[in-house]
């Protein structure tokens, strides 16, 4: 935070642009969760029936679905060399990082998580602060899902 305690550490903005290196994709394990929407986007976008994607695709945590992951690596299911093979329905979750809210909690959640995405760097555009809060709702809308 800043001096303002109502004013986010980052209301000037964070530089970053997503290199597609997957290394968001990849790492200790985790969850990607998926709402019913995302899901039937992704069958249809593997011409699968719902039913199909789930058994290959899901497993249930609780009353919610996250993708599944490979077992050794924890890399996600659909990360093909450093490619996502779903990319254009890609779940809420995936298309919100780096703006969730616990990367945003501190600068140094910031910086721990540029450790690990290339896109994290004083180059990188500048996303303002109306963008990152749109993003940092929509992921925090997606988790309620």
């Amino acid at each position: 935070m800043t001096d303002n305690a109502n004013t986010p550490w980052y209301h000037q903005g964070l530089r970053f642009s997503c290199t597609g290196c997957g290394g968001c994709c990849t790492g200790g394990p985790g969850y990607t969760w998926v709402s019913v929407a995302e899901i039937e986007a992704m069958a249809r976008h593997l011409n699968l029936t719902l039913d199909d994607f789930g058994k290959k695709y899901l497993r249930r945590i609780g009353d919610r679905y996250a993708l599944l992951e490979r077992s050794v690596t924890h890399d996600c299911i659909f990360l093909q060399g450093k490619q996502c093979t779903i990319y254009p329905v890609r779940p809420a979750q995936c298309q919100t990082f780096p703006f969730w809210p616990g990367v945003l909690h501190s600068p140094d959640s910031w910086k721990e998580t540029a450790r690990h995405c290339e896109g994290i760097h004083d180059e990188a555009p500048l996303i303002s602060f109306e963008e990152i809060e749109r993003q940092r709702q929509r992921q925090t809308v997606a988790e309620a899902d």
